[in-house]
This record gives C-alpha cells, sequence and structure tokens, in this order.
C-alpha cells in the first residue's frame, strides 16, 4: 500500500508581516517611554532597540538591491552611523537631551524612508 502525500501551500512569508508589526509597536513604545520619562526597567533595551530599529529599516529600505546579508549588515551600521553623527552634532551644539535625540532619530529616519519610497521603483514580480 502507498500513501498519498498532499503538498500543502508553504506559509514562510506570513511571519515577516507579524514580526514587522510587532518590531514597530516595541519600538513606538520604547519611544514613547522614553519621551514621557518612564520610570519602567522597560524604558532602556525599548529606547535602545527603537533607536537602532527606526534607521536601520530607513536605511534597508533605501538598499533594495542587495543581498539579504549584506542589507542587513549595511542597514545596521547605518542605524549606528545615524544615531552617532546625531550624539555628535547634539553634542558638539551644546544641546544634548534625550528628547531631542529620540526625536531626531524619528525624523531623520522618517525622511529616509519617505526618500526611499519616493525614488526606488517598485520591483516587478
Amino acid at each position: 500500500m502507498q500513501t498519498i502525500r498532499i503538498k500543502r501551500p508553504s506559509n514562510d512569508g506570513d511571519l515577516a508581516p507579524l514580526l514587522a508589526g510587532a518590531a514597530t509597536a516595541v519600538g513606538g513604545f520604547g519611544a514613547f517611554l522614553a519621551l514621557l520619562d518612564s520610570g519602567s526597567p522597560l524604558r532602556g533595551p525599548l529606547t535602545l532597540f527603537f533607536l537602532l530599529a527606526a534607521p536601520a529599516t530607513a536605511v534597508a529600505a533605501a538598499l533594495r538591491g542587495l543581498e539579504p546579508f549584506g542589507r542587513t549588515l549595511a542597514a545596521i551600521a547605518g542605524a549606528v552611523v545615524i544615531d552617532m553623527l546625531v550624539a555628535q552634532g547634539m553634542l558638539a551644539v551644546h544641546r544634548w537631551s534625550v528628547h531631542g535625540g529620540i526625536i531626531t532619530v524619528t525624523v531623520i529616519s522618517c525622511l529616509l524612508l519617505l526618500l526611499s519610497c519616493v525614488t526606488v521603483k517598485p520591483t516587478k514580480m
């Protein structure tokens, strides 16, 4: 007797939007806690996650042509560079503040993301 194997469609792509939504919620909550000066122990790790994830997402959106590993590596390096440039600029003009840093990184990330959405043409499937 031979068994019949049924091929089921793979659901590999269904997890990516869920993880992206969860990361957005976690990062947004971290920025929210930092802007409120909350005393929560989650404030530090979630804010750090936001400060790395927001610019990394914007840089990764601009680098659609790279392979996944190179794109991830370049996006993380770009996020660190953006964070360091914001911190260095704020220290140079003697205007350092946590709120100002978070707002500045948010604005730069949104502008990069908007710029990449406007300039990068969608790929054909």
